[in-house]
C-alpha cells in the first residue's frame, strides 16, 4: 500500500522523546504525553508530502544543518500555530482600555504608547489591541499617537497577520461597531483590516527564547497570552522577569489566566482585579 494511503505509524517512546525534547530546545514548548497524537499527526503529515516514511530518518534530516533549518521552519509552522480569534478574553482588553484612559486623564502619558504582542500567532491579538487603543484615543479626541509590536515564531502565522485578511466566520464575532469601523468587505466573503490601523503594526519573526537578545525597548504594554501555557515553569518565570524589565514605570504586563502562578518580582505588583491576570511594575 501507498505510503500517503496508509496510517500514521506510532512513535515509539523512544522517538516522541527525542522529538518532545527538540521542540522544547528550540522553542521552549513542553508536550506531555497527551499530545502525543498531536505530534505524530502533525510530524507524518509533513513526511507524507516529502515521501518519507521513517520517523528517525526524518528526525536525521530536520538536525543536519541549513536545509535542516528550513525543514525544520516548516514543520515548526505545523506544531505552533494555535487557533485564536479577535478580542478572545475581553477583559483583558477592557483592562488595557481603562489603563489607558487613566493614563489620559492623569496626564500621565509619556511620548508614544508603545505595546508588545508576544506570540501573535495570525494577528487577532494585535489588530484587536490596536483597535481598543484607537478608540481610546479618539475618545479622548487625541491625535493617535502608538504602536504595536508583534512577534510570533512562525512565518507563516505571519504572513496571514501581515495581510490582514480574515474570513467571515472570524469577523462576526467582533462587536458589529467596531466592525463598520476597522474592517472592510473583500469578495469571496473576506475582509480586509483598515489599512490605517495596520499601519500601526510592525510585525516581526521572533522567538521569545532568546528574548536576551531582542532590543531592550521600554513598553507601557506586554500582552502575552496563551502563550506561556506551553513552558516549564522555570521558563515561564523566566520570562516574565524579561518582561518586567522592559515594562515602562507604571506600564502593565497582561497573560492568560492562571498560566503563571506564584511568580513575584520586586518592582511588580498583581492588577487588583480577579478577571483578569495582570502585573503593573511600581
Amino acid at each position: 500500500m501507498i505510503w500517503s494511503l496508509q496510517s500514521a505509524p506510532d512513535l515509539s517512546d523512544h522517538q516522541f522523546d527525542q522529538w518532545s525534547k527538540l521542540l522544547e530546545e528550540r522553542a521552549g514548548i513542553c508536550l506531555g504525553d497527551q499530545q502525543r497524537v498531536f505530534l505524530q499527526t502533525q510530524v507524518s503529515m509533513r513526511m507524507r508530502e516529502l515521501g518519507d516514511n521513517d520517523y528517525s530518518q526524518y528526525y536525521s534530516k530536520v538536525v543536519d544543518g541549513i536545509t535542516g533549518m528550513m525543514e525544520w521552519s516548516i514543520l515548526l509552522d505545523r506544531l505552533v500555530v494555535k487557533e485564536t480569534s479577535f478580542f478572545r478574553h475581553q477583559a483583558s482588553y477592557d483592562f488595557v482600555r481603562h489603563y489607558l484612559q487613566d493614563q489620559i486623564n492623569n496626564n500621565a502619558l509619556e511620548g508614544s504608547f508603545d505595546v508588545w504582542s508576544v506570540g501573535c500567532s495570525s494577528g487577532e491579538e494585535p489588530y484587536s489591541l490596536a483597535m481598543a487603543i484607537n478608540d481610546i484615543f479618539e475618545l479622548a479626541r487625541l491625535e493617535p499617537y502608538y504602536g504595536v509590536v508583534a512577534t510570533d515564531i512562525s512565518r507563516a502565522a505571519l504572513t496571514i497577520a501581515k495581510n490582514g485578511i480574515y474570513p467571515q466566520r472570524k469577523v462576526e464575532l467582533v462587536e458589529p461597531l467596531i466592525r463598520q469601523r476597522y474592517f472592510s468587505a473583500q469578495e469571496k466573503n473576506r475582509y480586509s483590516i483598515d489599512t490605517e490601523l495596520r499601519d500601526r503594526i510592525c510585525f516581526n519573526q521572533a522567538n521569545v527564547l532568546n528574548i536576551s537578545e531582542m532590543p531592550s525597548v521600554k513598553l507601557n504594554v506586554i500582552f502575552c497570552q496563551n502563550l506561556l501555557i506551553y513552558f516549564r515553569r522555570e521558563l515561564r518565570f523566566e520570562l516574565m522577569n524579561a518582561f518586567a524589565d522592559r515594562l515602562k514605570p507604571g506600564g502593565i504586563l497582561v497573560c492568560g489566566l492562571g498560566e503563571v502562578v506564584d511568580w513575584v518580582h520586586p518592582e511588580i505588583t498583581r492588577a487588583p482585579n480577579d478577571s483578569v491576570q495582570a502585573y503593573v511594575r511600581k
